[in-house]
């Protein structure tokens, strides 16, 4: 089965209205900029592109699967909200160097396609990331490991941006209390 055929599947038995901004958009909101252009990369229902729009950002969203981006154009036009949501691989048709302000990639990981996320950003742009890691406490998430960052790996990929916000807590101490499973990012690019 092709991943479009996947993620379309998925998408089909998932409830459009429920979608949520993921926890590094909403916990670092407060850095994002007043107006620009956003990006939700491999958006899903794209709950990030909507909390962007909200926030008077011009929001693109992209994904692989036809039915996720027609579930998400769907709840903009209920909550009249503009976005530019986009049937698209972003593995084989990544974003333009210099395209945006903020670019939000959240449980994806291509990758190969790190060079040119970051590339696509603006000087001063944003990048908010979240995603599984190997080092998990239960069984969220994907089980395969090529699908989770290595320790630290998030801020090897993002190596040319200034570091913003960085969390990622695995196995350490109690892990009955705090964030698990996954890392997190907000990088800025800071050259021109």
């Amino acid at each position: 089965m092709s991943d479009r055929l996947k993620w379309n599947d998925r998408y089909r038995e998932a409830a459009a209205q429920s979608v949520e901004p993921c926890y590094v958009l909403t916990e670092f909101a407060h850095l994002l900029p007043a107006s620009g252009a956003a990006l939700d990369l491999a958006c899903g229902m794209g709950g990030n592109a909507l909390f962007l729009a909200e926030r008077g950002l011009e929001t693109s969203a992209w994904d692989l699967s036809s039915v996720a981006i027609d579930k998400l154009r769907a709840v903009a036009k209920t909550r009249d909200i503009t976005i530019t949501a986009e049937e698209r691989d972003v593995s084989a048709s990544p974003p333009d160097p210099d395209s945006f302000d903020v670019i939000v990639v959240s449980r994806f990981l291509e990758r190969h396609l790190m060079p040119a996320i970051v590339a696509a950003l603006r000087p001063y742009g944003l990048l908010y990331y979240q995603t599984f890691i190997r080092d998990k406490v239960d069984d969220t998430g994907p089980s395969n490991a090529a699908y989770r960052l290595d320790d630290n790996e998030l801020l090897r990929l993002c190596g040319g941006l200034h570091l913003r916000a960085y969390r990622e807590e695995g196995g350490v101490g109690d892990i009955t209390r705090g964030w698990r499973n996954e890392a997190l990012l907000v990088g800025q690019r800071i050259s021109h």
